[in-house]
């Protein structure tokens, strides 16, 4: 197994050199240097796609790019394939839909989401559409300036298509086109105010959608119907212990993922810097809270599960580490392995 690791490589957000390559043991967990894909300014995001054979990057800039690689999945090393603009400033999410015909990227510097076809040999076309969100922003002036477009993502049945939206506090829900590669707005939902919605992490089921409020600390599960790409909110928790105060730390949240057996809904917090999780109740779908791990470092901006599930990876970007958990399958504990991979300004991470 390989892991790839994303990083920022412009001052003021990171001074790294790129993209990293590196063996995963998955005895003990442990990191070792496979290449180093150099040249890929900011790549703050990073998606696997087309069966493993192609990893697609975004160059957080401005203006932004999306490029992709094509992957050796014996060597597990990349070969730069081409790069197209993300229509947009920058980008910071990047997924694959699950035709595979299309790259789907969010522009978090101008608002913008757009969509850009695929060839068979993994290079990128041209976008074809890109789509400015509007609307009226929230309440917190510092950082809801105006649309802030942070992730797009495909629904688990692949009917939908979903783009949170930082700024104007939106969940808009998008169909495509699989002909045209038009995204067509369907529906929006409103998160409460000032809460940022950064990520989305859907249970194994797809019956419910788990999203994080970046700016005020927050995890919501709603109901989400497949049929009509409906979002019902039910339930509202904090991402800090109950004795923490979000803003007395300046905490925001990161990423949300979900074990695959989705008993378990993890979160990491900037500022705390811990990776919470939540038990999630059988029936209704329900979190309730099940501890925090410190993350070893500063500002956990990201962290992966392997597809197993026993190894969790933190990526503290202002500590430059990467730090093993292991993960315990009946609690959801994390314990810390003692593996630690120095990797400057890490900011995302993927296994394949």
């Amino acid at each position: 197994m390989f892991v790839y690791i994303g990083t920022y490589t412009q001052p003021p957000m990171g001074d790294a050199e790129g993209v990293f390559v590196c063996g995963f043991n998955e005895a003990t967990g442990e990191l070792t240097p496979v290449q180093t894909v150099r040249d890929v300014a900011n790549a703050s995001w990073l998606a696997l796609g087309a069966g493993g054979h192609v990893v697609c990057t975004v160059r957080e800039t401005d203006p932004g790019e999306v490029g992709t690689f094509a992957r050796n999945e014996t060597t597990g090393e990349l070969q730069p394939l081409n790069r197209q603009s993300s229509e947009g400033s920058g980008p910071c999410y990047v997924s694959f839909d699950p035709s595979g015909h299309y790259v789907l990227v969010a522009n978090y510097g101008s608002g913008t989401v757009a969509s850009l076809p695929m060839t068979t040999g993994g290079n990128l076309a041209p976008a074809s559409n890109a789509i400015q969100q509007d609307g009226q922003t929230g309440p917190n002036t510092g950082r809801q300036d105006g649309p802030h477009a942070h992730m797009i993502a495909p629904s688990p049945e692949g009917r939908f298509v979903l783009a949170t939206d930082l700024g104007l506090d939106q969940v808009i829900v998008y169909k495509l086109n699989l002909v045209t590669g038009q995204l067509t707005p369907e529906s929006t939902t409103q998160t409460h105010p000032g809460a940022g919605p950064r990520h989305f992490a859907f249970a194994p089921d797809g019956r419910t959608l788990y999203l994080l409020g970046e700016l005020d600390s927050t995890l919501t599960s709603f109901d989400w119907d497949e049929e009509t790409g409906a979002l019902t909110a039910r339930q509202t928790v904090s991402s800090l212990p109950d004795d923490v105060d979000g803003a007395a730390i300046d905490n925001t949240t990161a990423q949300v993922l979900i074990s695959p057996d989705g008993r378990f809904v993890y979160a990491s917090n900037r500022g705390h810097d811990s990776i919470a999780c939540w038990a999630v109740d059988g029936e209704s779908g329900n979190l309730t809270a099940a501890g925090h791990t410190p993350t070893g470092g500063h500002t956990p901006r990201n962290f992966a599960l392997d597809p197993s599930g026993q190894w969790l990876l933190a990526a503290n970007q202002d500590s430059g580490t990467v730090v093993t958990f292991r993960r315990d399958a009946d609690t959801g504990g994390l314990t810390a392995t003692g593996a630690v991979a120095e990797i400057p300004s890490p900011v995302c991470v993927v296994f394949g």
